[in-house]
């Protein structure tokens, strides 16, 4: 059988983890992007709040609840980052 147009689908279609990661990938592109007129500390800051939140909703999918899991990631995340900005402007 000769598959039509009508038949083929997406290959994400029916992939909502996948849908999930791409739309993920592109906010965090997009957030990034932003960035061009912050600070140094901001976007310290702002880049330890993201990669807390992806680490946090990661972790928080194991344990049960990802969005919980992504709030505080977020939180220790920027925390992180500012840290780590004020270490680096000490070395200055």
């Amino acid at each position: 059988m000769t598959p039509t147009l009508g038949s083929l689908s997406s290959p994400i279609q029916g992939s909502t983890h996948v849908r999930r990661t791409l739309f993920a990938a592109a906010t965090a592109a997009a957030l990034l992007a932003g960035c061009a007129g912050m600070t140094d500390t901001e976007q310290r800051t702002a880049t330890g709040a993201l990669i807390g939140t992806a680490g946090g909703a990661a972790i928080g999918s194991i344990a049960g609840d990802a969005g919980w899991g992504a709030v505080i990631g977020a939180g220790v995340g920027a925390a992180g980052g500012y840290v780590y900005d004020r270490s680096q402007k000490a070395k200055q």
